[in-house]
């Protein structure tokens, strides 16, 4: 495939191999059911030129590792990675801060440093944190730095606790569990009163949103029982439809025509998941869109590059 590069994939993993080697030390070597590739930015320029990428706002994906040290050290490491990439590439490269939840004070001093003085472009959240959901109230503090900068914040699946208690299946959890886990976060921030009380933050929720577009009016019940209903005083669709949603995965009709009954074209964005999904599902998913029946060339277009040129603008130029 070899078009001219305009697309922006907000779904795009960097992997550093000093990274990649410790996780191995720590017995970490697969994520979600898959080995963790071997990675590097010439391979990644190789992939995004063949596949008409043009930009790639990049995140390092956490692998549970059970250890905050381990966390903490390698959250500083590789942001500084990915801030060095960035400054020698900036038309093509953007970056999600890496921060080491569940330590609040720690993930909060990386954030300062990864926004304030890295200037990455937003910060990637997991979609559990030790035993916790985004949401939980032992997490506020991280939430009120993000709005008070008006963070983009990428949320991620990870299969740690509490979502991987789950029956055993003799399945890779990036088959199933991975969008569950996804609709738990996603369901505890709405629950939580966390996307009302700090509004400022933009989300982009990874692979279409795990099951929300399907399960949203499910979900939306959720505002008639008491208590519940009174952390979402605006209505539950109104902060579910607020969300910005990647195609990473998720690159069909059956998926899309959900979606987009949810959100419009311009809160949908471009996501490859590589290398995490090999390159050939990068170009099954350009496919998947070119050839969708629910999207015109006006809507292709926008969640191709300009919905992310909206929310990234320093990288209009590279389009």
């Amino acid at each position: 495939m070899a078009d001219e590069p305009h697309r922006i994939d907000v779904h795009h993993h960097f992997i550093p191999a000093d990274y990649r080697e410790a996780l191995a030390r720590e017995g970490v070597e697969q994520g979600g059911g898959a080995p963790i590739p071997a990675w590097d930015v010439s391979l990644a320029r190789e992939v995004m030129d063949r596949n008409g990428i043009a930009s790639a706002v990049a995140s390092i994906p956490e692998f549970h590792v059970g250890k905050q040290p381990f966390s903490t050290r390698w959250a500083r490491q590789c942001n500084e990675f990915l801030a060095k990439t960035i400054s020698d590439d900036a038309s093509r490269f953007g970056g999600f801060a890496c921060v080491p939840l569940p330590d609040v004070a720690a993930a909060c001093a990386e954030l300062e440093y990864a926004l304030d003085t890295l200037r990455l472009d937003g910060a990637l959240l997991m979609s559990s944190s030790g035993d916790r959901y985004p949401g939980d109230p032992a997490f506020e503090e991280l939430f009120q730095e993000l709005a008070r900068r008006d963070a983009i914040v990428f949320i991620h699946p990870v299969m740690n606790p509490p979502g991987s208690d789950v029956p055993k299946l003799d399945l890779p959890n990036f088959l199933a569990e991975f969008v569950f886990d996804t609709t738990r976060c996603i369901a505890n921030l709405l629950y939580s009163g966390t996307f009302e009380r700090h509004p400022s933050i933009r989300y982009i929720v990874a692979h279409a949103g795990g099951t929300v577009p399907y399960l949203a009016w499910r979900l939306s019940l959720g505002g008639l029982l008491p208590g519940l209903g009174d952390a979402v005083p605006k209505g539950p669709l109104h902060y579910l439809q607020r969300l910005y949603f990647d195609t990473a995965l998720s690159a069909s009709p059956y998926a899309l025509a959900g979606l987009m009954q949810l959100v419009p074209p311009t809160q949908i964005l471009f996501g490859s998941d590589f290398p995490m999904a090999p390159e050939l599902i990068t170009e099954a998913s350009i496919s998947g869109l070119a050839d969708c029946p629910v999207l015109d060339r006006i809507a292709l277009d926008t969640i191709e590059r300009g919905s992310a040129i909206s929310l990234f603008p320093r990288l209009r130029p590279a389009v």
